[in-house]
């Protein structure tokens, strides 16, 4: 059952944080201060994973946030979270089918300021092929050349084909997979 949700959480958390990058003049991500996590549960109990590998092109100014872009793309076969076994498990079809889908990206629509450092990141998420629009709402804060960029979402994994056959049962691995965009951006946006 491990091995299960563990599959499904990393479905989910890749596909929330992708896109194509087409961003001029993008800040530049710290890796080693970013991460993408994430939260399902398996029979109700919260698994928690991450991705290793992500890049994105971003240009936000907190002070303007609603002329920014975002660009941002997340290597599925870099998900950590339980035994190898659950890594070989969640490359296959029914998962995230590495070998025809290896990225999931998100691409901005819109940004639109909520006030006190807070956004709402409108975008198009892509996984396996399949699009739908998300809202992001992050939180900004500003120190010197570094901007801190974090915020939670919920996906639906199903929405993407994410747990095929006997893992759509919602009852073993939940539907809902809670992310997490913890990114450390350095220069000036310049969208």
């Amino acid at each position: 059952m491990h091995l299960r949700s563990a599959i499904v959480s990393s479905c989910f958390a890749a596909a929330v944080v992708s896109a194509p990058l087409s961003v001029q003049a993008a800040q530049k991500i710290v890796p080693a201060q970013s991460e993408v996590a994430f939260v399902s549960k398996q029979m109700g109990v919260p698994m928690q994973g991450k991705f290793e590998r992500f890049d994105g092109q971003i240009a936000v100014d907190p002070a303007r946030p609603e002329s920014g872009k975002v660009a941002f793309t997340v290597d599925l076969g870099s998900v950590a979270i339980g035994t190898p076994e659950t890594l070989i498990e969640l490359r296959k079809p029914e998962w995230f089918d590495t070998a025809k889908s290896p990225l999931a990206t998100f691409q901005s629509t819109s940004i639109k300021s909520l006030g006190s450092g807070r956004v709402d990141v409108v975008g198009k998420l892509t996984i396996k092929g399949i699009s739908k629009e998300i809202h992001v709402p992050m939180t900004l804060v500003q120190q010197g050349d570094t901007l801190k960029a974090s915020g939670e979402f919920t996906i639906k994994r199903l929405d993407y084909r994410i747990g095929a056959g006997e893992w759509g049962d919602t009852g073993l691995v939940a539907d809902e997979v809670v992310v997490r965009p913890r990114l450390t951006l350095q220069g000036a946006a310049t969208p």
